[in-house]
């Protein structure tokens, strides 16, 4: 990508939200609301006597689940005259095993990844790798220099130090322990040859980790063969990130609520079409604890090695799930103004934004496609 990437409430809110380009909304405590749950499509069944010639294919809605990349997986796809419910279950399969593949490309758990053997040898050589594995990280350099380093991979450098995960620890790292390895996080650490396929970091207590662009670049892969199955309706998740192919077999859109980032678990404040878009939250409910009146959490600032404060939530609505998971850090990191500033700038993507304040900022390309069905609650 070369200036766009590739990989390739209520109805006053709405109201004002289309009348205004970028300018926050105020919002106010108001009610729940329970993510919609996508209904099954029933199934007609012709009347008794009736000639088998008679019948009209009617598509059936088939779900799945899985795990990998360590979140739960889920699928829903409608069957075609030429894909079965069988052959569906089946490609359901083939992408949970093509995201698991991906997780194992590109971990950092696992010694022997590509992502792990450049970080053994940082400061020392650089690393023969996959066409995969260099274009993501060349990807993900690039969304680095886009987003004034807010996205970055080197992030990884501070890996351990917070502990928002199975290692839950409610205490927040020493400012001379951040301190200490900040001079070691920067994307310009990493050295890319295009010639030799190569990647280098240049100090050698500086690590990457792909976990802000893995799981969109895996459910793109996802997506990939779901279409090569046949499959022209579907629906991947991958945790936060979504990707939505084609309509419902009743010809409506597929739709992903955005969560209510100070509302129960469960609730949303809005909801998206997805049709053939990409759909990702960044929101700083998740793996997070508050302390005092103070809230930390797990979208850490490159930059600073601190929770990031400007945002609530973010959701990026994209072509691609790589590029929404990119950049919807990127734009929580940055802040409301920038962070539009850096969606407005980049071809089909659109942004919801909860700020800090609990003010609501809509983004050019949404206004009109976004449903907001209640106002954020307000809170820590």
């Amino acid at each position: 990508m070369r200036g766009v990437l590739r990989f390739g409430a209520a109805a006053a809110i709405l109201a004002l939200v289309a009348c205004r380009d970028q300018t926050p909304v105020p919002s106010a405590k108001g009610p729940d609301s329970v993510e919609p749950q996508l209904p099954a499509v029933p199934k007609s069944t012709p009347e008794a006597g009736a000639p088998s010639e008679a019948r009209a294919f009617v598509p059936e809605r088939v779900q799945g689940e899985g795990m990998a990349m360590g979140t739960h997986l889920a699928f829903a796809a409608f069957t075609t005259e030429k894909v079965s419910a069988a052959k569906t279950r089946e490609a359901f399969d083939a992408a949970i095993a093509e995201i698991r593949r991906v997780e194992a490309l590109m971990t950092t758990w696992k010694p022997d990844s590509e992502i792990s053997r450049i970080n053994a040898a940082a400061g020392k050589s650089a690393v023969a790798v996959g066409d995969e594995t260099f274009g993501i990280v060349k990807e993900s350099v690039h969304a680095s220099e886009i987003s004034e380093g807010t996205f970055d991979i080197t992030f990884h450098t501070l890996h351990g130090l917070w502990k928002f995960d199975e290692d839950l620890d409610p205490h927040p790292p020493a400012a001379k322990d951040v301190a200490a390895r900040l001079p070691f996080v920067g994307y310009k650490n990493i050295k890319l040859d295009e010639a030799k396929k190569t990647v280098m970091l240049a100090k050698e207590r500086t690590q990457i980790g792909l976990g802000g662009i893995a799981k969109g670049y895996a459910v793109d892969r996802a997506v990939k063969v779901l279409e090569q199955a046949g499959l022209t309706s579907f629906f991947v998740q991958a945790g936060g990130d979504l990707f939505a192919r084609g309509k419902k077999a009743d010809g409506t859109d597929w739709q992903a609520g955005i969560r209510d980032p100070r509302g129960p678990e469960g609730s949303y404040f809005a909801k998206l079409p997805l049709a053939d878009h990409a759909f990702s939250t960044a929101g700083d409910y998740e793996r997070s604890y508050v302390i005092g009146n103070k809230r930390y959490h797990h979208i850490i600032d490159p930059r600073t090695g601190q929770p990031a404060t400007a945002c609530r939530s973010v959701t990026i609505w994209a072509e691609s799930a790589l590029v929404a998971d990119e950049i919807d850090d990127a734009v929580f990191i940055l802040g409301p103004e920038k962070g539009m500033k850096l969606v407005e700038s980049l071809d089909g993507v659109g942004a919801v934004i909860v700020d800090a304040k609990n003010n609501l900022w809509v983004s050019n390309r949404l206004k009109g496609k976004l449903q907001v069905v209640g106002v954020p609650s307000d809170g820590i």
